[in-house]
C-alpha cells in the first residue's frame, strides 16, 4: 500500500474512522516506514492539542501578532507565500481557542509548523471533525442522562420503600459468617452486570437485597432494581453502568450509604486450573525428578489479593512454588562459566519432624544497569470494557509510566491497544522522546469488547520489524485476560504464543483486576511466551515488578532452564516436590533440547523445595506387583558415598539451541530446623503457608499459627518490609478460616 506522509488515510486512522482492513493496511506501512511515523505522530500531536482547548471555554483570543505568525507559517507548509494562501476568516472566529495555541507554540517556542501542525488545513480539517464528534457526544451524553434520570428517581423511591434493605446493605459489609451472605441469580449474556438477590441469614427473618453484580470489577454495587432498568436501557457497554453508577453513589456518600458490598466468593467469573499435588514418590520406582523452573511471582500478590479483601483464595490460585519465588534470598552471585549459582540446603522438616526438607536455589548474575543491552519493547495494552476499573486500567497506565521511567536512549518503545479492533497507538519510538510515549500511555480508554489474538499478532509483528541483535526483544501484556471476541479458547492462544515464541521475541505478561481475571490463561501465555507472569494489585507491587526488579523482567540470561534430580536409594526412601505441578516434565525430556522450559532473567531467583523421607522409614504409597521379566537394577558404588542425591541442570543461551549441562552433588549434614539458615526458615514457612491453605495432607497438625511462629523468627534483613506484610498476611488467613 502505497502511502504518502500527506495521505488524508493517516488523519482518519488517527480519529479512529476507518475499517477494519484499511486500518490493518495502515499499520502495516506505519511499521516499515520512518515518515509516516513521525507524519502520525505529527496528527497525535495536533488532535492533542485540538481536543485539550475545545474543551475550553474562556480564553483570549489571537493576537495580530499570532494570526500572522499562523499565516506565515501555512504559507511555509504550503509550499506557499503568505499572499497565495489567504485565511478564512470565518474559521479562525470559530475555531480562534486550538489556533491561538498552536501559535503560541509555534511563536514562543519557535517550532515550525510542519512539526506541531502538519498544515493549516489539516489542523482545519481536524477541528471540523472533531468538533463534530463532541457534538455527537455530548447529544448523547444528554439522551443518556435524560433516561439514568428516570432510574434515579426509581432508586429514590425504592430507598424510602426499603430501608430494611439499605442496613442489609451496609451490614452485609461486616457480616461474620460466610454463609451469611449467598447470592443466586442468572449472568446476562452480554452485559456488564448480573441480578442477583443477596440472603442475609436472619433464621425465619431473612431479608433479601436486590443488588448489580459488577462482574468486571468485581464487586457488588447496591443498586435496589437498577440492574434490570440499567439493562433494559441497554446501558453495558464501555463502561457506561460503572460511570453511572459511580456519579451516582458519590452523590450517596454524604448520607452514609454503602458504596459496595465486597466479592463474594463463588460469584466471579475468575478462572484458575485445578492444581493435583505432587504425591509422594518411592525412589526405587522413579529414581529421577524432573522439572522446568518457575520464576513468576503472580500467585503470591494474587493470593494477597484475596486475603486482604476479606477472602480465602480458592485452591487453584495458590501455587505454592510462585508465593516461594516472591520473595528474594541470599543465594551466593554466580561466578563461574554458568549464568547462575547453584545451592542446596538439607535441614528438619517442619511441618513432619521424621522427614527432612532439601531447599534448591538458584540465583541468576544481575547486569549493571548501564551494562544491559538496548530494548526493544512492544506493550500489548487491553482497553477493552472489561478494562474500565481503578484497579485495571487506570493502575496499568501508572506502571508503565513508572517502568518507561527505567527505559533509557537506547531503547524503543511501541504500544498496540486492542479491544473489539486492535491499533497501534504509538509506532516504534526512542525513549529519547520519552514525552510521547508518556502521553500515548496517558491517552489510553477502555471500550468495547477484547479481540486478544488479533492484538498479539500485531504485537509481534511489530516487535520483529524493530528486532534488535543480541538486545532485549519483548511483547509485554498488560490484561485482566478476559479474551472474548476472535481468538478466545485457551489452547488456541498458547498455540499462537508457542508459534510466535520461536521468532525470538519474549512475552512477559502483567495481570490485573479482580472477578475477572483469567489467571490460567495467562500464566500459560507467559510459560509459552518464554516470560514471567506477575500480578499487579497496587502501585506498590508495579514499583516491585517494573522498577526494582526491571532487569529480570526485561533481560532473560538463560532459556529453557531444567532441573533434574536423582535421589540415592540408599539414602531416602520417597521424596516429593512441592509445587511446581504444572511445570512436571518427564525424565527424558530433561536430555531433550526441543522440549521448551522456563527461562531465568537477570538477578532472579529460583527456590524449589523436595520432601524427603530417609531410607529406613516407612512410607504409606501404593506399590506395584513384582516384575514378571525383569528385576530392579542393582545399585552403583556410588550408592555408598553418603550423598544424598545430585542436582543437574540444563539451560540453553538466550540465543542459543544447544544446552549445556551442570551437576552438584549434595548431602545431608543433619541440619536441625533450628541451625538452618534464615531463608531457609523463611522459605519453608511460606512454603507451609501454601499448604495450608491449600489443606494439605501432608502438613498434618502444621497450622497458621506454626507458620507465623517459624516466619517470625526468620525476617533477619527485611529492607522492603516484604517478610514482614507476609507474617500480617498468615494471620488474616488463620481469621478468616476461623469464621
Amino acid at each position: 500500500m502505497n502511502i504518502h506522509p500527506d495521505d488524508p488515510k493517516l488523519t482518519a486512522y488517527v480519529l479512529g474512522e476507518l475499517d477494519e482492513t484499511e486500518r490493518a493496511e495502515i499499520q502495516r506501512a506505519i511499521v516499515e516506514s520512518e515518515s509516516l511515523r513521525q507524519a502520525v505522530e505529527g496528527i497525535r500531536e495536533t488532535v492533542t492539542v485540538l481536543e485539550s482547548e475545545l474543551s475550553v471555554t474562556t480564553v483570549a483570543g489571537l493576537t495580530s501578532t499570532q494570526r500572522e505568525a499562523i499565516e506565515k507559517a501555512a504559507a511555509r507548509t504550503n509550499g506557499a507565500d503568505a499572499s497565495s494562501a489567504p485565511l478564512n476568516l470565518h474559521f479562525f472566529r470559530r475555531y480562534w481557542v486550538p489556533l491561538s495555541v498552536a501559535a503560541s507554540v509555534v511563536v514562543v517556542l519557535g517550532v515550525g509548523a510542519s512539526t506541531m501542525l502538519p498544515s493549516l488545513s489539516r489542523a482545519r480539517e481536524l477541528s471540523h471533525r472533531l468538533v463534530k464528534k463532541a457534538e455527537e457526544k455530548e447529544a448523547f451524553q444528554k439522551a443518556k442522562e435524560a433516561q439514568f434520570a428516570s432510574v434515579d428517581q426509581a432508586l429514590a423511591r425504592r430507598e424510602k420503600e426499603a430501608p430494611m434493605d439499605l442496613h442489609m446493605a451496609r451490614s452485609a459489609r461486616t457480616a461474620a459468617a460466610p454463609e451469611a451472605n449467598r447470592i443466586s441469580g442468572a449472568r446476562s449474556t452480554e452485559g456488564a452486570h448480573v441480578v442477583t438477590t443477596a440472603t442475609h441469614g436472619n433464621g425465619a427473618n431473612d431479608a433479601k437485597l436486590q443488588v448489580a453484580y459488577d462482574k468486571h470489577a468485581g464487586v457488588f454495587v447496591v443498586d435496589a432494581n437498577a440492574a434490570t432498568r440499567l439493562q433494559s436501557l441497554g446501558y453495558v457497554a464501555a463502561g457506561e453502568v460503572e460511570q453511572h453508577l459511580a456519579r451516582r453513589e458519590r452523590r450517596r456518600d454524604d448520607r452514609g450509604f454503602a458504596k459496595e458490598l465486597p466479592l463474594i466468593e463463588g460469584s466471579s467469573t475468575e478462572s484458575y486450573d485445578h492444581i493435583r499435588e505432587n504425591p509422594f514418590l518411592l525412589v526405587t520406582d522413579s529414581p529421577l525428578s524432573t522439572f522446568s523452573i518457575d520464576v513468576d511471582t503472580a500467585s503470591y500478590a494474587n493470593v494477597r489479593r484475596f486475603l486482604n479483601n476479606g477472602q480465602l483464595p480458592p485452591p487453584g490460585a495458590i501455587r505454592i512454588e510462585e508465593m516461594i519465588n516472591y520473595f528474594d534470598y541470599q543465594y551466593p552471585q554466580p561466578g563461574g562459566e554458568h549464568p547462575f549459582s547453584v545451592t542446596v540446603e538439607v535441614a528438619e522438616c517442619p511441618w513432619n519432624g521424621a522427614h527432612r526438607l532439601a531447599r534448591i536455589g538458584l540465583k541468576g548474575y544481575e547486569i549493571p544497569a548501564n551494562e544491559r543491552p538496548p530494548a526493544n519493547l512492544v506493550f500489548l495494552i487491553d482497553v477493552s470494557g472489561s478494562m474500565d476499573q481503578p484497579n485495571k486500567l487506570p493502575l496499568l497506565q501508572e506502571a508503565l509510566k513508572m517502568m518507561v521511567t527505567q527505559l533509557t536512549a537506547q531503547d524503543q518503545v511501541a504500544m498496540i491497544v486492542y479491544a473489539g479492533a486492535t491499533g497501534l497507538a504509538l509506532p516504534p519510538t526512542s525513549c529519547r522522546n520519552r514525552g510521547a510515549i508518556v502521553a500515548a500511555i496517558d491517552h489510553l480508554k477502555a471500550g468495547g469488547s477484547t479481540n486478544g489474538g488479533a492484538g498479539i499478532q500485531l504485537a509481534y509483528d511489530t516487535a520483529i520489524s524493530q528486532f534488535i541483535e543480541s538486545g532485549v526483544n519483548s511483547v509485554v501484556l498488560a490484561t485482566d485476560g478476559d479474551f472474548n471476541v476472535g481468538v478466545t479458547s485457551q489452547d488456541q492462544l498458547v498455540g499462537l504464543i508457542e508459534e510466535k515464541a520461536k521468532s525470538g521475541v519474549f512475552l512477559s505478561v502483567l495481570g490485573f483486576g479482580m472477578g475477572n481475571l483469567k489467571d490460567s490463561t495467562l500464566e500459560k501465555l507467559a510459560d509459552k511466551g518464554n516470560g514471567n507472569y506477575a500480578y499487579i494489585d497496587t502501585i506498590e507491587e508495579a514499583q516491585k515488578v517494573l522498577v526494582d526488579q526491571v532487569g529480570g523482567t526485561l533481560v532473560t540470561i538463560a532459556k529453557d532452564v531444567k532441573i533434574q534430580v536423582e535421589f540415592n536409594p540408599a539414602e531416602v526412601a520417597a521424596y516429593r516436590l512441592i509445587g511446581y505441578e504444572n511445570r512436571m516434565l518427564a525424565a527424558q525430556d530433561f536430555n531433550d533440547d526441543k522440549k521448551d522450559a522456563g527461562e531465568i532473567g537477570a538477578g532472579h531467583t529460583v527456590t524449589a523445595f523436595y520432601e524427603i523421607v530417609p531410607a529406613g522409614q516407612a512410607i504409606d504409597v501404593p506399590s506395584v506387583d513384582p516384575l514378571k521379566y525383569q528385576t530392579p537394577t542393582e545399585v552403583s558404588d556410588s550408592a555408598d558415598s553418603g550423598e544424598l542425591m545430585t542436582v543437574k541442570l540444563r539451560y540453553k543461551e538466550p540465543d542459543g539451541d544447544i544446552s549445556k549441562l551442570l551437576a552438584v552433588p549434595v548431602s545431608d549434614t543433619g541440619l536441625t530446623l533450628d541451625r538452618s539458615s534464615d531463608d531457609f526458615a523463611f522459605a519453608a514457612a511460606v512454603a507451609g503457608f501454601g499448604l495450608v491453605l491449600r489443606k494439605s495432607e501432608h502438613t498434618q497438625d502444621f497450622a497458621y499459627s506454626d507458620v507465623i511462629e517459624l516466619a517470625s523468627t526468620a525476617v533477619g534483613d527485611d529492607p522492603s518490609g516484604y517478610r514482614a506484610q507476609f507474617v500480617e498476611l498468615v494471620r488474616a488467613a488463620m481469621a478468616l478460616d476461623q469464621r
